[in-house]
């Protein structure tokens, strides 16, 4: 299963193919290739599947996804308790 994170976007470089930022995804920051989506800006909140940005999402879905995450997270540890 392949899963795209939403984070948000901190500083942009570079143009067209070359085009980088720093994203942040809950303080977490890594570099993505933003060259999937050209209109982002700093301040979009964008899905990143395997370093690349592949869409920009408002704020309430990338807040709905982070949730999704935190709560299947819950359930794995549920299934190691004995």
């Amino acid at each position: 299963m392949c899963l795209a994170v939403p984070g948000t976007i901190l500083a942009v470089r570079g143009e067209d193919v070359l085009r980088t930022g720093t994203v942040s995804f809950g303080g977490v920051n890594k570099e993505a290739n933003l060259a999937f989506v050209p209109e982002a800006k700093v301040g979009d909140y964008v899905l990143v599947h395997a370093g690349f940005a592949i869409s920009i999402v408002d704020e309430a879905e990338a807040a709905e996804t982070l949730e999704y995450f935190r709560q299947i997270g819950e359930l794995g540890e549920l299934g190691n308790k004995t």
